[in-house]
């Protein structure tokens, strides 16, 4: 009979900022309210109708929650008379995940409690957001106790959790802490060691911010085995103030590697060949310069790697940095017929902790899988490294998902984990479909649509592709048309330019969107002339209201023979209209001929001007590659799959990153 021993799965925590936005992500005074759930959620609308506080009006428990009741990073007061509960997102046990994919099959909740009259009650739910009560315990005349209770997995398959409650007595109870743990096998015993990958580009004090969050958890200095920062712009954070504060707590763990603008993919795959050729720890985490890290999160991370059937990627997930209790995403799939990433089939965007807490909503409770984890927080280990290669040479943009196709192909799962997360400015705040990320976009979506779509043509992409050029014309985005044209082009070229182009892409992509007005930003709202129209619009209306799906239709229809009109004489002196980001939709610009468009970020603003002759051109241009990509696919498809074992070999990319690759660029801490 093989002997086991213990292993500590998950420990109860608490922010050690205090900050009140994340406090419902760790702890909940709010009950349960599972009526609110009357009907299954079927659609984001009606998710987005869901979580509002407004479902919980006038349900309490009577409980407050302070900053002060947090007495240490893993202890809080319970006032006398209160009821809190556990059952959130980084204190809850994610028991189907645990089920479906590791070795544990029984856990052991012990929680340890002070004060006369306390009372822990133990919780799951099922799949579909049911809850039971499990067990309970109390401390009765003591003045404390440890609690122990022993809890099956099996009741897991296809989704669910464990939590607890505190319920305080006549006296005020603090919870000291809880530990989730299991018997594993011997060969079990011993955790894991990562790498942690960082990829850094002129964002030097919030990087060396994080240094320091990561150095100065002592719980997680065990687990890594070094801390590399890839360095690739040139606002370096070996000049940051914060550095130093970062150097001191990392030690010797801390390398910082100087090489040139090779983008996300580049700055991963240095980060990933360094750690496959020292070879000495178990996992190297991708993670993002821009982040807020939750470090318990890193440990849980390579704990459950450590416990996985399989080697097994592990990914966490991001919540919204300027609105911290915000999930963005709960899961990610490539759907393969548009072979587009999207939320996975049951998730639902943007959801907010602090207005429908995790036991109250249903949908939280599947066990969601997925095809691939972002890299702004994902745990890879070295051996499927070693298998499968290393990152994309794709500069950013898709490195992550088709990594995580690749790997799934070669028999790896990836686990996208609750209760591992960090705070990341979310994908909406951006506007990396119409600037030079567009690019990207495309390219590197058709080059792994080439490498793993199961369709021929890569389903409907050419189509999808084709009208969403036809779009961006009738939105008078003509810089944007024309470095998704040489995307498309740089496609056809093959495989054998991706590691050539790496370092010069960027600024071709930038040089060719200049020409065009739409991509001149300008800061101050005076470079514009006013706005003028030679007619005011018909009966007054402002154009803002969104088209029902006929006028859509009848739209999509007309508006490409409207851009072969002459524009209006006024329209080349003064810009018809003023159109925000939010509204910038081509069924609306395609109205004008010419508007003031402000970006998503709010910073900026550029010229539209409607170019029939460009349009003209770009149209022709559009159908002729559109039809050569099709033709051609099944010759791509040959190529780009043969080439693939090559293109993301250490051997291949140690002759890309070898002008960088001696010292002093790289940098010891």
């Amino acid at each position: 009979m093989s002997t086991t021993t213990t292993r500590l799965l998950q420990r109860q925590v608490l922010p050690v900022d205090r900050d009140l936005d994340v406090l419902p992500l760790y702890v909940d005074p709010e009950p349960a309210v599972l009526d609110a759930d009357k009907y299954e959620v079927g659609s984001n609308r009606q998710a987005r109708e869901l979580n509002v506080a407004t479902m919980r009006k006038g349900v309490t428990t009577g409980a407050q929650l302070h900053p002060d009741q947090i007495v240490s990073r893993t202890a809080l007061s319970v006032p006398s008379g209160d009821r809190l509960s556990f059952g959130t997102y980084f204190n809850a046990f994610p028991a189907s995940y645990w089920r479906r994919w590791s070795v544990v099959e029984e856990v052991q909740l012990s929680v340890t409690v002070s004060g006369r009259g306390a009372s822990v009650i133990v919780y799951k739910s099922m799949a579909r957001g049911n809850s039971q009560r499990v067990d309970t315990a109390s401390t009765g005349s003591e003045s404390g106790g440890t609690f122990t209770f022993d809890l099956s997995l099996k009741p897991f398959v296809d989704g669910g959790w464990y939590w607890y409650d505190v319920v305080a007595g006549d006296d005020e109870v603090v919870v000291e802490s809880a530990e989730w743990t299991a018997q594993v096998p011997e060969d079990r015993a011993a955790h894991g060691t990562v790498d942690l990958v960082i990829t850094t580009m002129n964002r030097p004090d919030f990087c060396a911010k994080l240094l320091q969050q990561v150095g100065d958890d002592e719980a997680l200095r065990p687990y890594l085995d070094s801390v590399m920062v890839m360095e690739q712009g040139k606002d370096k954070v070996v000049d940051s103030p914060e550095l130093p504060a970062a150097r001191e707590s990392l030690g010797d763990l801390l390398r910082i590697i100087e090489q040139g603008n090779l983008g996300g993919s580049g700055g991963y795959a240095r980060g990933q060949l360094e750690s496959v050729r020292k070879g000495t720890a178990t996992y190297a985490m991708m993670m993002d310069d821009d982040v807020v890290c939750e470090p318990e999160g890193i440990i849980r991370a390579i704990t459950f790697g450590d416990l996985a059937r399989r080697p097994t990627i592990v990914g966490g997930h991001m919540f919204n940095l300027y609105s911290r209790s915000r999930l963005h995403s709960f899961g990610e799939i490539v759907q393969p017929w548009r072979f587009w990433w999207q939320s996975a089939p049951g998730v639902f965007s943007d959801w907010d902790f602090a207005s429908r807490n995790l036991r109250s909503t249903r949908w939280l409770h599947q066990r969601i899988d997925v095809d691939f984890n972002g890299w702004f927080m994902c745990l890879i280990p070295r051996r499927v490294l070693e298998d499968v290669g290393l990152s994309l040479p794709v500069f950013i943009k898709w490195d992550d998902s088709e990594f995580g196709l690749r790997a799934k192909a070669a028999g790896y799962p990836t686990v996208t984990f609750p209760g591992a997360a960090v705070w990341h400015v979310p994908w909406t705040d951006k506007n990396d479909a119409l600037d030079w990320q567009a690019y990207f976009h495309v390219r590197n979506r058709f080059v792994a649509a080439l490498l793993h779509s199961p369709y021929p043509h890569g389903g409907r992409m050419i189509r999808e592709s084709r009208n969403h050029q036809i779009a961006h014309l009738v939105a008078m985005q003509y810089s944007t048309v024309e470095i998704r044209h040489q995307a498309l082009l740089d496609v056809l070229e093959g495989p054998g330019t991706l590691h050539r182009d790496l370092p010069t892409k960027l600024a071709e992509v930038n040089a060719t969107r200049k020409q065009f007005t739409d991509a001149q930003l300008q800061v101050d709202p005076d470079a514009f002339a006013p706005v003028r129209r030679s007619k005011p619009p018909r009966k007054g209306r402002d154009d803002s209201a969104v088209p029902g799906r006929l006028a859509t239709l009848v739209s999509a229809g007309l508006q490409p023979i409207r851009q072969l009109k002459k524009p209006r004489p006024l329209s080349r002196s003064h810009p018809e209209a003023e159109i925000r980001a939010m509204d910038a939709k081509w069924y609306r610009l395609g109205r004008y001929d010419s508007a003031v468009v402000s970006m998503n970020d709010g910073t900026s603003a550029a010229l539209y001007r409607r170019d029939p002759e460009t349009f003209r051109e770009m149209m022709a241009k559009t159908v002729q590659i559109h039809e050569r990509l099709k033709r051609e696919w099944p010759r791509l498809v040959e190529e780009y799959r043969a080439e693939l074992g090559h293109i993301t070999s250490p051997e291949a990319w140690e002759e890309t990153f070898r002008p960088w690759m001696q010292e002093p660029a790289d940098t010891d801490g």
